[in-house]
């Protein structure tokens, strides 16, 4: 297999792996992270492309493939990294079953 030119470090592989110890589904939030970090670094090369000609297209392309993320999404970033962070063994078996709920509660909630 070849190398790609847009291939991860083995650092940026092991902070995904870190961030999504604690995660309910652990592969897939670390193959979203590392999907979010690939269309990013094409946006990005796309952009340098752009700026050889215009640098207004490259604000557009960058505004036009960038939504901010929804609440719900910011929301469950957030419950990951306080996930991460607390120690099991001084919050206890029903904070960690708290956290599994909203959690649970936050991914019914619909996409906005």
């Amino acid at each position: 297999m070849t190398e790609h030119p847009i291939n991860p470090s083995p650092e940026l592989v092991q902070h995904w792996i870190d961030q999504s110890f604690r995660a309910i589904n652990r592969y897939r939030s670390i193959a979203t992270l590392a999907a979010q970090w690939g269309a990013d670094t094409e946006l990005e090369a796309c952009c340098k492309l752009l700026e050889l000609s215009d640098d207004s297209a490259c604000e557009y392309l960058r505004a036009a493939r960038r939504k901010s993320p929804s609440l719900k999404e910011q929301a469950l970033q957030e419950l990951n990294k306080v996930d991460m962070l607390w120690d099991t063994t001084e919050f206890g078996q029903e904070t960690l079953n708290s956290l599994d709920t909203i959690r649970k509660a936050l991914e019914a909630l619909p996409d906005d």
